[in-house]
């Protein structure tokens, strides 16, 4: 029956069977937000790979928490600046210097 090659009589009936199952008003939901889940991953993949060449030719100085830390800001997904917000770092209380 199958010789290892596939034609469009199967593409066909694949898609036929994806749209009932998971009906044809979810499909553009399913596949935006595969898209966003791949530029997100892409866009983490990038910020890792320049972390990592910035680490190596730059040279590690400790952070300075005495002086004048501004707070790291969260995004929501890549290139959204709408819902951005400053994030306060959560401090080590149970150490006493």
């Amino acid at each position: 029956m199958f010789t290892g090659k596939i034609g469009a009589p199967e593409i066909i009936l694949i898609l036929v069977v994806v749209i009932l199952l998971f009906g044809a008003k979810k499909l553009p939901e399913m596949a935006r937000s595969l898209g966003k889940s791949a530029r997100i991953l892409k866009s983490e993949a990038k910020a890792m790979k320049s972390e990592g060449s910035q680490s190596q030719s730059a040279p590690s100085d400790p952070p300075n928490d005495a002086q004048g830390e501004t707070p790291k800001t969260i995004q929501a997904s890549p290139g959204d600046v709408n819902s951005s917000r400053p994030v306060a770092e959560p401090t080590d209380s149970t150490t006493k210097r």
